[in-house]
C-alpha cells in the first residue's frame, strides 16, 4: 500500500458537458468542478488549458473519463464532435502522466467510494461482498460496464453494451422496435435508453396513435408525462423507458451473475426518481422466466451523486498510483 499526496486533474467528459476537477490523492476528495460546454468549445485540449488557468493550482497528472470507446492513441468521441490524440493532449497540456479511460470505467470505480446517502435502493436484499457488479446509465447515450475485485484490486470491465440490440419483451415494445427500425435501421438499446431515446419512444408511440408533436426534446417528454393532465403518449413513453431499463438491467445481472449489485448512473433517471421507484422497473428486472428467483435478491441502486464520474476517475488514478481502495 502506498501513501499518496498531492493533487491530480480528473475529468468527466460526455456528449454535452466537460467537467474538470482536482482530486486529493491522499483521500480521494474532489474539488468543486468547473464545467465547460462540449458543444461550444472546439476541443478538449482548450478546456484542459483553460482549467489549468482557472483552477489556481499546479498539477502534472490527470485522469480523463471519456464517453467513448478507448482503443489506442486516437480517440473519436461517440456523441460529440471532439477527436484527439492522447499523446498529443498529454504533451500540449504539460502533463507527466495522463490516463484516458471510458466514462463507465470511471462510473464503475465510483462504486468503491460512493457514499450510502448517495444511493437509492430499488428491490433486492444485500450485496454479496466481492461478487461482480454491473453499472449502467442513461444520459446523452447509454453507458454499460462491469467491475470485479481481485485480491485488493478493483478491475473495471468496460465495454460498449449500450449498442447491443434492443430486446422487446411484449407486443407494445415489439411495435416500437418495428417503428424505429423502419426509421433508423439498427435499433440499439441506446436508441431507447437515453435522453434522445425518450424522444424515440415518444415518437414511435405517438405515431402509432396518429398524434405526434414535432420537435420534441427529452424534457418535453418528461414534462408531458408528469403534467396535469398528463400527455398519454409521453406518459406511455416514460413507462416504457422504465420497463426497458429494468429488462436491460436484468440482462446485465445474468451476464456476469452480479450479486454484488447493479448500479444505475446517468442523468435521466434522477429526474423522475420517485416515479421510477414505483414503476414496473423492478418487475421487468426480475421477469426472466426460469431465472426470476436468480435475480430476486440482487439489489439495484440508483446513484444520485452528480460527481460520481469524477470520484471514479479519481479512484482510477489513485489505485494506479498504489492506493488500496
Amino acid at each position: 500500500m502506498s501513501t499518496l499526496s498531492g493533487i491530480a486533474m480528473v475529468g468527466d467528459i460526455g456528449g454535452t458537458n466537460c467537467r474538470l476537477s482536482l482530486v486529493n490523492l491522499a483521500d480521494g476528495s474532489i474539488s468543486t468542478p468547473i464545467i465547460y460546454s462540449a458543444v461550444e468549445n472546439p476541443s478538449l485540449e482548450k478546456c484542459v488549458l483553460q482549467f489549468r488557468e482557472e483552477c489556481g493550482q499546479d498539477f502534472d497528472m490527470g485522469c480523463l473519463a471519456i464517453a467513448s470507446a478507448i482503443d489506442g492513441d486516437y480517440v473519436q468521441m461517440t456523441n460529440n464532435p471532439w477527436a484527439f490524440s492522447i499523446s498529443e493532449l498529454k504533451e500540449h497540456t504539460k502533463l507527466k502522466r495522463l490516463d484516458v479511460i471510458n466514462d463507465f470505467t470511471a462510473m464503475c470505480m465510483s462504486v468503491t467510494c460512493v457514499k450510502s446517502e448517495d444511493l437509492v435502493q430499488i428491490g433486492g436484499t444485500k450485496p454479496v461482498e466481492g461478487a461482480p457488479i454491473a453499472v449502467y446509465g442513461a444520459g446523452t447515450g447509454l453507458g454499460v460496464a462491469h467491475i470485479i475485485k481481485v485480491g485488493e484490486r478493483w478491475i473495471p470491465l468496460p465495454g460498449e453494451g449500450g449498442h447491443v440490440d434492443m430486446a422487446p419483451a411484449n407486443v407494445n415494445e415489439d411495435m416500437i422496435l418495428l417503428s424505429l427500425r423502419g426509421r433508423i435501421g439498427h435499433v440499439s438499446a441506446e436508441r431507447v435508453l437515453s435522453g434522445p431515446g425518450l424522444v424515440n419512444l415518444y415518437e414511435a408511440i405517438a405515431m402509432r396513435n396518429e398524434r405526434v408533436k414535432p420537435n420534441m426534446q427529452p424534457a418535453d417528454v418528461t414534462n408531458g408525462a408528469f403534467g396535469n393532465p398528463p400527455d398519454p403518449d409521453c406518459l406511455e413513453a416514460v413507462n416504457t423507458f422504465c420497463r426497458l431499463m429494468g429488462s436491460f438491467g436484468g440482462n446485465l445481472a445474468l451476464n456476469l451473475s452480479t450479486f454484488g449489485g447493479v448500479y444505475i448512473a446517468g442523468g435521466v433517471v434522477p429526474h423522475f426518481l420517485d416515479f421510477f421507484k414505483k414503476s414496473q422497473f423492478r418487475q421487468a428486472f426480475e421477469d426472466k422466466g426460469r431465472f426470476k428467483s436468480f435475480l430476486k435478491d440482487i439489489p439495484v441502486y440508483v446513484i444520485t451523486d452528480k460527481l460520481a464520474g469524477l470520484r471514479g476517475a479519481g479512484a482510477v488514478i489513485r489505485q494506479e498510483l498504489g492506493a488500496v481502495l
